[in-house]
């Protein structure tokens, strides 16, 4: 595109500040990058750079005008990607992003089966916690995003994905850790180890005790699972946590089923703004691979 090369020969030549080096890394004469430069001081109407014999120094009005040559050859860019890709969506890119915990299991897997059948879609991959991921996305940082549980958000679609059960961790030898299963209730007097208030995870165990009928008495709160099963295996204090195989979590933590507890797993998208074809074929991919219990049934996924 003549627009995107245009500004690349600026911004180089802002960069360098030398006809020579700039002409030398573009590939052009010096007379040509002099002629480009003329026409276009010509047509902002104002010199861009003061100049000291053969070295240019970008002045006040060149580095406005190279702030903003370098945002719009970033947007012009991309959207020369995506119009590469419009009508071949095994190409291009997904910006996705996805909480902590679902890097160990959930994204790898899904990934890995989609480019076993698309290998040239690219990935651009983002971690954080459920509140930000959904600004993400609402703000068009990201294409989609895996979280949990449903946003309540009306700013983004919800398509569910998975289902994982939650699990009451407790340290090995603990009087709870004997049960098959066991209701939230039964940890009462305990002293709870949580995610952070803006954490999903937060707010599913805020809901499970309420419907207990507990208060709890949280005394450590961390942004990482990881974390919490140290903590727990240290004696610390017991977890709601997701139900994964027992390596996942540390020595001398013990999972025992919540009844009836588990946390619905989805992606989310904008509400109102079209998916670059990538990320909308990822989409259906992604809802076609429903599944129960992830870790002990591995996830079955169909091709759209």
């Amino acid at each position: 595109m003549e627009l995107i090369e245009g500004l690349r020969w600026f911004i180089a030549l802002a960069e360098t500040e030398q006809v020579t080096a700039a002409s030398d890394m573009l590939r052009i004469s010096q007379p040509t990058l002099s002629r480009r430069l003329a026409r276009l001081e010509r047509d902002i109407g104002a010199e861009l750079f003061d100049r000291h014999g053969r070295r240019l120094e970008l002045n006040e009005r060149g580095r406005l005008l190279l702030d903003h040559a370098r945002r719009a050859a970033t947007e012009l860019a991309a959207a020369q990607r995506e119009i590469e890709a419009f009508d071949s969506p095994d190409r291009g890119t997904v910006r996705l992003s996805f909480l902590h915990s679902f890097g160990t299991w959930l994204v790898p897997d899904v990934l890995r089966a989609y480019r076993e059948r698309h290998p040239r879609v690219s990935f651009t991959l983002y971690q954080d916690a459920a509140q930000a991921l959904t600004d993400r996305v609402v703000e068009g940082r990201d294409d989609l995003a895996f979280v949990s549980p449903r946003p309540r958000s009306s700013l983004v679609h919800w398509t569910p994905v998975t289902y994982q059960r939650l699990a009451l961790a407790v340290p090995s030898g603990h009087p709870l850790s004997a049960h098959i299963d066991l209701d939230l209730g039964a940890a009462a007097g305990e002293q709870f180890i949580g995610m952070h208030e803006d954490y999903g995870m937060r707010r599913i165990f805020d809901e499970l005790c309420a419907e207990a009928g507990i208060v709890p008495d949280v005394v450590f709160e961390s942004s990482e699972l990881a974390t919490i099963g140290g903590l727990v295996s240290a004696s610390l204090g017991v977890a709601v946590m997701p139900w994964q195989e027992p390596r996942a979590w540390p020595e001398g933590v013990t999972l025992v089923p919540l009844r009836g507890a588990g946390r619905e797993i989805g992606v989310i998208r904008a509400v109102g703004r079209p998916l670059p074809p990538a990320a909308d074929r990822f989409l259906r991919f992604t809802a076609n691979s429903r599944c129960l219990e992830p870790k002990t049934d591995p996830l079955q996924v169909t091709d759209v």
